[in-house]
């Protein structure tokens, strides 16, 4: 019988990554677009269910990507690489394989919190019929003033952009969460990422 051992030693992390398509690889100025879409994704987490960097790192790790996200410096610097980021203190460069590293993570955080981003969409979808402000629920009062707080604070231009402008970019970010919660969410982010990145 001819020995088999050699089949059973899987490449984790790259496959992992790999499931997420790509025809063709993205030119800076697309990664550039991909870099700043995944990091206002994270942004609305962040404004939502108060996920920070320890999350992030416990889902890399869940997901075979220590390889990729090892540390809170150098998920820093990947968030940092964003070109909305005031002072762009981190690497200018995020590569294919970092970008999809950070959907996955992304998606991985936002199925965890499934159940309260659908309590989130559904209050907004009832205030909607109501004909009353999102902010009148305190759920989504308290998202929308924490994601307005932290985008003033890390983004350049923050300071510049209107409340209702901000107000409407977090509950764009809340419902495309709910999509990307499901189990086909990474892949549907990463196609969105590169269908924006062409504009």
């Amino acid at each position: 019988m001819p020995p088999t051992a050699k089949l059973s030693a899987p490449e984790r992390p790259r496959s992992v990554v790999e499931t997420l398509p790509l025809q063709n690889q993205p030119d800076p100025v697309q990664l550039d677009n991909i870099k700043a879409q995944l990091d206002l994704v994270l942004l609305a987490l962040e404004a939502l269910a108060g996920i920070g960097s320890e999350a992030m790192l416990q889902a890399a790790a869940e997901l075979h990507l220590e390889s990729l996200v090892a540390d809170r410096v150098s998920l820093w610097r990947l968030r940092q690489s964003s070109p909305l980021r005031k002072g762009q203190g981190g690497r200018k460069k995020l590569d294919v394989e970092e970008a999809r590293a950070i959907v996955l993570i992304t998606c991985n955080l936002a199925k965890q919190q499934q159940e309260l981003i659908r309590r989130a969409v559904a209050l907004l979808e009832q205030l909607a019929e109501q004909h009353r402000e999102p902010h009148q629920a305190a759920l989504l009062g308290d998202y929308l003033d924490t994601f307005n707080n932290l985008y003033q604070e890390r983004m350049d231009d923050g300071d510049a952009t209107s409340p209702e402008t901000l107000t409407h970019l977090a509950l764009k970010l809340l419902i495309d969460l709910l999509f990307y919660s499901a189990s086909s969410g990474p892949r549907r982010l990463w196609l969105a990422l590169l269908d924006r990145a062409k504009g």
